[in-house]
């Protein structure tokens, strides 16, 4: 039988030793992974703590399930289908991914145990860049001295030419048709034609240049990591063989700083696969090498989709009917009486 100690040495493993392994290197400041993530919006920042976050080294472990972002929906999904630990990508903060309740309440109701690993994952292999049609000849993680901030640069694999080939290329490999169908049925099904959903309205798409835009080498940048114009003047002066500038996990509008940056330099700009991708791109790897490592634990992953819907095709006619109730009589009419 695995525990919880295995698992956290499978994450020690296969991160080469990132993980934390006791409480001197959360206190100590000596820690490379350990971070403080801050905007200095009071009460809000948080402090990345590879490894476990919530629970005991000898509890028994038969299934693990991997995730992006774990929120109330994943310990709940974990409480009805036996999961015994979650593995988030992003960093677990009080509250904030535990249904605005105390994490250990809601984590000992069900009998779970989180792990965490973000930055302590991040550029461990090159799937993100592959995906996207280049080979990294540079990878950082922390460019221009900011944590975090990631920056790749890579040349063309042989059957990406254009820029046309990079989405072509990503709307093979994530399945985005197979979204767009099912996304069809659900519309159809649940009478809901305004609905959208992350995954296809996030796709891929070429700002400056066009699909027959050739590219050869490519400046891969995540703008949410704090990436900014003077990063980029400064990797294409370090770069002057690249000629395109490939934003993703997160994404930019026409009118962005970059991209006005990279037209000035003379790049060309396309965007790639959003965040919502991230699950396959680093949540799959991660739990094939838990299953090599694990070979005795279950690991299924927790994919998460948001939908967009307008207001009045939401339910049916006796959903709606309580909802409009508890607004009209509780929300509305006595706060408008109080006015």
């Amino acid at each position: 039988m695995k525990t919880v100690q295995d698992v956290l040495n499978a994450l020690d493993t296969l991160t080469g030793g990132r993980v934390v392994q006791s409480l001197n290197d959360i206190t100590s400041g000596e820690h490379p992974f350990v971070l403080t993530k801050s905007s200095n919006i009071p009460g809000k920042g948080i402090l990345e703590t590879p490894g476990l976050v919530y629970g005991k080294l000898d509890t028994p472990i038969k299934k693990i399930a991997v995730t992006m972002t774990m929120t109330e929906n994943s310990i709940e999904l974990a409480g009805a289908t036996d999961v015994d630990a979650i593995i988030a990508h992003h960093p677990i903060a009080e509250g904030a991914n535990s249904g605005g309740v105390i994490l250990k309440n809601y984590l000992d109701l069900y009998n779970v145990t989180a792990f965490e690993l973000h930055e302590a994952f991040h550029g461990l292999h090159p799937g993100i860049s592959y995906l996207h049609g280049h080979e990294v000849y540079r990878k950082e993680i922390s460019y221009g001295n900011l944590e975090g901030n990631v920056l790749f640069v890579g040349s063309t694999l042989p059957e990406v030419n254009t820029l046309g080939d990079v989405l072509d290329r990503l709307d093979k490999l994530m399945g985005l048709q197979t979204e767009e169908q099912l996304l069809m049925l659900e519309k159809d099904i649940s009478q809901s034609p305004s609905m959208i959903e992350t995954s296809t309205v996030t796709r891929g798409h070429i700002i400056l240049g066009g699909e027959t835009t050739p590219v050869n080498n490519i400046m891969h940048i995540f703008p949410h990591t704090g990436f900014t114009a003077e990063h980029l003047r400064k990797a294409y002066h370090e770069h002057p063989e690249a000629d395109t500038v490939l934003a993703s996990i997160s994404r930019v509008n026409e009118d962005h700083e970059l991209v006005t940056t990279a037209k000035e330099l003379g790049l060309n700009f396309i965007v790639g696969n959003s965040h919502v991708l991230e699950i396959l791109e680093n949540g799959l790897p991660l739990a094939y090498a838990l299953d090599t490592l694990l070979p005795d634990v279950e690991v299924v992953i927790f994919r998460e989709k948001v939908t967009s819907t307008a207001l009045h095709e939401v339910g049916d006619t006796a959903l709606k009917k309580y909802a409009k109730t508890m607004s009209d009589e509780f929300l509305v009419k006595n706060k408008v009486m109080e006015m």
